[in-house]
């Protein structure tokens, strides 16, 4: 019976993280489409990804034990750092290709966790030095002037999104009820919103295809998704589940390719090659990872 119930819970984990990693993947395919012909605008895409986010986030809190524990109710600080994420990742991908997008977020976000650790006192070898120096000369490389290299603007939005994921993930590592602190970080996310929607009243722009893909990333691949992570990651330690996040920009790449139609540069193969391989030699020598 042993042997079946861990066969059972091995099978369970590997479903949930392969779907999981196609729904992070996702996002930024659905975004990407979403903004690429401008079916719908930034801000609005933000608005209805969060807000129809928090309503199946909540309607999960009240199905679930976890929804019991009223004293867990996420934070500001993490409400404003998800909102951060969410708002530059749709306006990075203005300009950006998927693949490139994905690349520059999970980077970003394993480096920001890499560097909260050395700010903690974490000092790290030779080695993981040289993991740091290869992942952000990708990232040097990826910017080089040329015709394959990505704007300077969703460069820097994405980055801004990254640095906001990465502050959320580490806020959230403490968190004894996810599920319950993620569906009130995106409600506590709506006040920001509302503030994006007056400031930026003039620009909304929308249209059917693009108010569905906001709703099918916020409901399916932002809050089913995040939902289903945290089932898969009971079933990984630490590093299991950094590394199999590498596959993310990959996924995202391919799902550029199968349905936006967009071709996968050298340029773009060599820098994940270094920022990816960067990241891994990290992961792999370091004793504690910070996910």
């Amino acid at each position: 019976m042993s042997q079946l119930s861990n066969r059972q819970s091995y099978i369970k984990t590997v479903s949930y993280t392969s779907l999981a990693l196609i729904a992070f993947a996702a996002n930024s395919v659905i975004c990407r489409l979403a903004l690429k012909d401008q079916a719908i605008d930034p801000g609005m895409f933000t608005s209805i990804r969060l807000s129809s986010g928090a309503a199946v986030l909540i309607v999960l809190v009240l199905l679930s034990k976890e929804g019991k524990h009223k004293k867990s109710k996420g934070s500001w600080l993490s409400a404003a750092m998800l909102f951060l994420y969410a708002a530059a990742f749709s306006y990075a991908y203005v300009s950006l290709e998927t693949g490139i997008g994905a690349l520059i977020i999970f980077g970003v976000v394993q480096i920001t966790m890499i560097a909260s650790s050395l700010i903690s006192g974490y000092r790290m070898n030779s080695l993981e030095w040289m993991g740091v120096v290869m992942a952000l000369a990708g990232f040097l490389y990826l910017l080089l002037p040329g015709a394959s290299a990505p704007s300077l603007n969703g460069f820097l939005l994405m980055t801004l999104s990254g640095i906001g994921w990465g502050m959320y993930s580490l806020r959230g590592k403490k968190s004894e009820h996810p599920l319950v602190d993620t569906a009130y970080n995106f409600l506590r996310a709506l006040p920001f919103l509302i503030l994006l929607f007056y400031l930026l009243f003039q620009e909304r722009n929308y249209s059917t295809k693009g108010l569905l893909l906001a709703l099918l990333s916020g409901i399916v691949t932002s809050g089913l998704g995040y939902t289903i992570w945290y089932m898969a990651i009971r079933g990984l330690n630490s590093i299991q589940a950094s590394i199999v996040q590498l596959l993310v920009p990959v996924l995202a790449a391919i799902g550029g390719i199968l349905f936006i139609g967009e071709a996968i540069s050298l340029r773009l193969i060599g820098a994940s090659s270094m920022i990816l391989g960067g990241i891994l030699l990290l992961i792999l020598k370091r004793k504690k990872v910070q996910i």
